[in-house]
């Protein structure tokens, strides 16, 4: 015999009105936005992580990397061993708050064909990550 613990459905069970911030994954490894291409990849490798947050000097989170990308800019003809993540970030990256439905941010991710976001708070400071499922 095997043992179920029953949970009651809470309020916010209802698929239709479920937030980002029912969803939302840990915030995973955070990079400064100073750090080089190579390093982001180092770091990521030995987190095992399929992507890093990445934050300016203020510590407010400003994007997320992805391996692939990260290699893309590597392999480019314009990379130098002195590239940074600030260097092809730009300004703020999109972003989500835990208060947006999980529908308003489905719709956003996959029009901008993202597989992450980054889940911020009022003042900007990383609170998690939303992951497509596969």
């Amino acid at each position: 015999m095997t043992l179920v613990q029953m949970q009651p459905r809470s309020a916010n069970a209802n698929p239709a009105h479920r937030t980002v911030g029912d969803a939302m994954e840990a915030t995973g490894p955070q990079v400064c936005d100073d750090m080089t291409v190579e390093v982001a990849l180092a770091v990521m490798a030995s987190a095992r992580a399929g992507h890093l947050l990445v934050c300016d000097e203020d510590g407010l989170c400003t994007g997320l990397v992805t391996r692939a990308r990260l290699t893309t800019v590597r392999d480019s003809a314009a990379y130098t061993d002195q590239v940074r993540l600030r260097d092809f970030l730009g300004d703020r990256g999109p972003v989500t708050s835990p208060v947006t439905t999980m529908a308003e941010a489905e719709h956003a991710m996959r029009y901008r064909r993202l597989d992450a976001l980054p889940v911020v708070d009022d003042q900007g400071s990383a609170l998690g990550v939303l992951a497509l499922a596969r």
